[in-house]
């Protein structure tokens, strides 16, 4: 069986980007960047919304012809691309980079695909894993907290209409100040 997982950067305040949609606070120093290659490198298939498709679909896949281009980007590049991924979409008419659309509920595709996959499903964006989240699909929470305070924007975690109790499996501290909480939903 499948294992679910929703794992973004979050500033100290609990956004994932701010009001007007900006991440650029939550730039990832390199080992932190390469904690996210490693879950890539892991993962057997990664769900993404239209959005955060058209986000990293616009930088990834010429990401390695930037002149500047360090080392862990990239190989992130090189994983991202390789990486098997189902975009949900009701606008979109293709895909590309080894993804696939998918027009039907994200609750039901995952639960499927949960019960059909051997290793770690990723669950890519908040407005994505909302659903999920509330249907008790997730089985772990990586909650990589930046010491930025946004002020408001979209958070990681939805309204709840009940709680979710969580176990701490790793925390981990990254020479800048993030920290990475990885909880197992109990």
């Amino acid at each position: 069986m499948g294992k679910l997982t929703y794992g973004m950067n979050v500033s100290v305040d609990g956004y994932i980007c701010d009001a007007n949609g900006d991440i650029g606070w939550s730039n990832p120093d390199p080992e932190l960047h390469q904690y996210w290659n490693d879950q890539v490198r892991g993962t057997a298939v990664s769900l993404y919304g239209r959005k955060l498709y058209e986000l990293m679909a616009s930088h990834w896949p010429t990401a390695e012809e930037a002149p500047d281009i360090s080392p862990v980007e990239a190989e992130y590049a090189r994983l991202w691309l390789a990486m098997p991924k189902i975009v949900f979409s009701k606008t979109l008419d293709s895909v590309d980079w080894n993804s696939r659309l998918e027009r039907g509920d994200v609750v039901e595709v995952a639960a499927k695909l949960k019960a059909e996959t051997d290793g770690r499903i990723d669950v890519a964006g908040a407005t994505l894993a909302a659903p999920l989240i509330r249907a008790g699909l997730v089985d772990e929470f990586q909650v990589v907290v930046t010491p930025t305070a946004v002020g408001g924007g979209t958070p990681f975690f939805p309204t709840l209409s009940k709680w979710i109790t969580l176990e701490l499996v790793e925390n981990r501290t990254f020479p800048t100040g993030i920290v990475l909480l990885r909880y197992a939903a109990v």
